[in-house]
């Protein structure tokens, strides 16, 4: 598929100093991930009370974890999870926002609204991270450009479809996505893709997306992968989502090098032992 972006091949991506710090390191950032929701896939409930979120950021940051993504609805890639408006996503955001910012590692937050986006750049978190890939809320582009902060574009369908060409999928995803941040203003130096691992895909089309991650350099920009404990490896080797650190690590390496520069993860101690393990090893060839 010829994929025309509406930025100049000559751009500068990753200009963004957040992003442009983590790219000149030898391994990727790990993003560690904090749901306070009920009912998110893996850890929903857990952290739901400001206190217990407070903790899990600390233990991330103490573990390694360079971003914080903050989600406070579940946006978990199978069937049955509850949307939730906004006034109740603010409500569970609000109480623990402040108090992770005041940490000072970069936080992101997940949200697919723009008012909670807005809010949420407004009291200190620094990336926007949008499972819809900013093609949902007619307003998240504006609002991302706006505060001028660096956004992940995460591909995602409505519904999965075994016969589609999922990589032709996204590319013609992403470059819708590149249309619209382009046309609000937003540089080519804040965005981030991110393959969007088991939304919208079968587990064959998820192992292809990551098999064949490195094609999405076409674009130029950095890729995010978070494979972490999704159902894709449980079609491998049967498992719950607590069973699957191995194949999260597994899935989580293969991205690096193939070009993913920030793995978001549950795992955080992990990941970043894995990540820079792999790196140290790679540098004495």
């Amino acid at each position: 598929m010829s994929v025309t972006s509406p930025y100049p091949a000559n751009g500068s991506p990753a200009d963004h100093p957040l992003l442009r710090t983590w790219l000149a390191r030898p391994f990727p950032a790990v993003m560690g991930i904090l749901n306070v929701t009920p009912d998110s896939f893996s850890d929903g409930g857990r952290f739901n009370a400001p206190e217990q979120a407070l903790d899990q950021a600390r233990r991330m940051i103490a573990e390694g974890a360079d971003i914080i993504d903050i989600g406070a609805e579940s946006t978990r890639p199978y069937k049955g999870a509850e949307p939730v408006t906004a006034a109740e996503e603010l409500a569970r955001l609000q109480p623990v926002l402040p108090a992770i910012v005041t940490l000072g590692v970069p936080v992101s937050i997940d949200s697919m609204k723009s008012q909670v986006v807005s809010y949420a750049l407004e009291h200190g978190a620094q990336i926007a991270n949008d499972v819809w890939g900013l093609q949902r809320d007619p307003a998240m582009a504006d609002i991302v450009a706006a505060h001028g902060a660096p956004v992940v574009v995460m591909h995602n369908r409505a519904e999965v479809d075994p016969e589609i060409d999922i990589i032709e999928d996204m590319l013609g995803f992403f470059a819708r996505s590149l249309d619209i941040a382009a046309k609000a203003g937003i540089p080519q130096g804040n965005i981030v893709l991110d393959p969007g691992i088991g939304f919208g895909k079968t587990a064959q089309q998820s192992m292809t997306a990551l098999a064949r991650l490195d094609e999405f350099a076409r674009f130029g920009l950095p890729l995010l992968v978070g494979a972490s404990r999704k159902r894709f490896i449980s079609s491998v080797v049967a498992s719950e989502p607590q069973q699957r650190l191995g194949g999260s690590i597994a899935a989580h390496l293969i991205a690096a090098q193939r070009g993913a520069a920030i793995i978001r993860a549950h795992d955080v101690a992990e990941t970043v032992q894995a990540m820079r393990v792999s790196a140290a090893i790679e540098a004495q060839r």
